[in-house]
């Protein structure tokens, strides 16, 4: 219920039930006063009726008794006058032959009883009001009864029954009643209006308030409440108004802000300020999130596999490729496709992989939009299983160049709900590209520790951290690992002859030439020094005393150019097998330096395998 119906239900309500309790409060008033009234009239005339019946009874003048209460029945309002003698003085004076009547029930109880009796009845010609008194024998008064009655005194000498009439008295009091209830009719009246008046603007500015908090709730906080008061009412409306206006313009630079971080046109006029901006404001916090769990992600992999899950969780993409610049190259490799890992290209044409300048975002660092822009990209495979799709390809920036491509595909009938969360998907790109970078330059810094700087060849600290993965993987499989130690013969003696530069020159060749004679999945180590290793994964025995014999061969046939000189020089190697030789890789390493050594003892240019007698002479010396 509103509250001007409220209002008015209750104005009428207090003047309805005002009447009824004036005119109930007046009706009981008046009927108690008249009764009151017309007891002490009926009272007052008995009185007179007593005193003039005694002073006729001392003065023997019955007719001006009979005539007395002729006139008195004739008085206004009076309706009738009975007079009846007791037994006692009927018998002393005899019967009043003229006026006889019978008594009825409550003569009779008066009579007897000697109280008087009063009541209000309801005869044909409309309301009476009836009293019956006794005339009491005493001495005390004006007159002394016992002067002429024998009786004793208290004793009942008759009863006078009146009754009078009360239509002209209800008459009167309906009247009264009727204009107080005017005059109280009329009082409300002007209440009712005086107080409607002063509730207006309450209302008024309440209905005001509504339905600008239902605009609000809509989005639109544009108020003007119009102030009708300077009371409370009115610093209400008027506060309301600066509350809106601050929330407004406080919105709009939020909404503002976010749109500028998300790269966002600014909120339209039919746009709701309040869920927009929500939305937007939600938006980037979950960017936020994002950004904080891949700070915490050890390698990029793991950032590519939690982006792929926000492009299938948080933005409903299943079908889209990450592509990654291969470093050092002009080649992509697709990291993922539609959410599985390392999956082949799908939506391109693979020429992309080979020639990175074929994908024209990694050419143009522009996003390419084919739902704006039909056929833009002729790499793409739009039809690749006969449906009618589009794409959007997104570069991502990494130290001012693409090193990553988003591409999203989808049907064109979803291209518009693509362009609505593309700002916010851009968030996440741009916060994931600085960790991204971060975590290749790791891995480049990464690498570059495990790797020698003069030969190009992985460290002895690339074994330390490869060695366990190396071994897990051949006890899965169930193989053999053969290890081969290395060591240049008499390499002192070119730098102390020589120079150190030439020792680089003659380390370089040697890390070329050994490379040259072993399989693309074998390892290759600088050990320390003029110190090589080489692991042979799935080789042993013969196979492997043909690759060392090879090295050797290849390595005394290599010729290193100095300035003025050519050198040539020899290699000693040893060689074990894991796990046949030691069930602990690094002690099959040590057993192939042992065997090592006795080459060099040998004579060296030579290879020699591991035995265990070699293992005790060495503990013995």
């Amino acid at each position: 219920m509103k509250l001007d119906t409220k209002v008015t239900t209750f104005s009428i309500v207090i003047t309805l039930s005002m009447i009824v309790v004036v005119v109930v409060v007046s009706f009981l008033s008046f009927r108690q006063f008249t009764i009151t009234t017309e007891r002490e009239h009926i009272r007052s005339i008995a009185d007179i009726v007593g005193i003039s019946l005694s002073e006729s009874m001392l003065h023997n003048s019955a007719e001006n008794r009979d005539d007395f209460l002729g006139h008195l029945a004739s008085v206004e309002g009076m309706r009738t006058v009975r007079v009846i003698r007791s037994d006692s003085v009927a018998a002393q004076f005899g019967k009043d032959s003229k006026r006889v009547q019978i008594r009825d029930k409550i003569e009779a109880q008066v009579m007897q009883d000697g109280q008087a009796y009063y009541k209000l009845i309801d005869e044909n010609d409309g309301l009476a009001f009836r009293g019956t008194l006794p005339y009491i024998a005493t001495r005390a008064g004006h007159i002394n009864c016992l002067q002429c009655h024998n009786v004793a005194e208290g004793t009942v000498l008759g009863v006078i029954t009146i009754t009078m009439s009360m239509s002209e008295m209800m008459r009167s009091a309906y009247m009264t009643s009727s204009v107080m209830v005017l005059a109280i009719v009329s009082f409300m009246l002007v209440m009712l209006w005086f107080f409607r008046r002063l509730v207006k603007p309450v209302i008024v500015t309440a209905r005001d308030v509504q339905e600008t908090v239902e605009r609000a709730i809509q989005g639109d906080f544009h108020a003007n409440i119009e102030r009708r008061t300077d009371d409370e009412i009115g610093q209400v409306a008027a506060d309301l108004n600066s509350l809106l206006k601050f929330i407004q313009n406080g919105l709009t630079t939020i909404s503002q802000d976010v749109a500028q971080l998300l790269q966002q046109t600014p909120t339209h006029e039919h746009e709701n300020l309040l869920n927009s901006t929500i939305s937007r404001v939600a938006g980037l916090i979950e960017a936020a999130h994002f950004k904080q769990a891949i700070e915490e992600d050890e390698t990029k992999p793991e950032i590519y596999r939690r982006l792929s899950s926000v492009l299938q969780e948080r933005f409903a993409i299943h079908d889209f490729s990450i592509y990654e610049m291969v470093t050092g190259t002009s080649r992509m490799a697709p990291l993922v496709v539609d959410g599985e890992i390392d999956a082949p290209c799908r939506w391109c044409d693979p020429q992309i992989l080979l020639h990175a300048e074929s994908c024209r975002a990694r050419r143009t660092g522009h996003i390419i939009d084919s739902i704006n822009v039909p056929g833009i990209c002729y790499a793409f495979q739009s039809d690749r299983d006969g449906a009618d799709r589009v794409h959007v390809c997104i570069p991502i920036i990494q130290s001012g160049m693409v090193g990553s491509v988003l591409q999203l595909v989808s049907h064109r009938d979803d291209g518009e709900r693509i362009h609505e969360f593309l700002p916010y998907l851009n968030v996440y790109l741009r916060e994931a590209a600085p960790v991204i970078e971060a975590k290749r330059l790791m891995d480049t810094l990464r690498a570059s520790n495990l790797t020698d700087a003069m030969t190009g060849l992985h460290n002895r600290r690339f074994l330390e951290e490869f060695a366990e993965t190396l071994v897990a993987s051949n006890q899965r499989r169930k193989s053999q690992l053969s290890v081969l130690m290395l060591d240049l013969d008499y390499f002192k003696m070119v730098n102390d002859t020589y120079g150190h530069d030439a020792g680089d020159l003659v380390l370089k060749a040697l890390a070329r030439t050994i490379q040259a004679s072993v399989r693309a999945a074998d390892l290759v180590i600088r050990y320390g020094g003029e110190e090589f290793l080489v692991i042979m994964q799935d080789s042993t025995g013969e196979a492997t005393d043909k690759v060392a014999e090879k090295i050797r061969a290849d390595v005394e046939k290599m010729k290193v150019q100095l300035p003025g000189e050519v050198l040539q020089k020899t290699i000693s190697i040893g060689i074990s097998e894991f796990p046949l030789d030691s069930d602990t890789f690094w002690q099959a390493v040590k057993y192939a330096d042992v065997a090592m050594y006795h080459a060099k003892e040998a004579g060296r240019n030579r290879v020699v395998r591991f035995e265990a007698k070699m293992w005790k002479d060495e503990v013995k010396y």
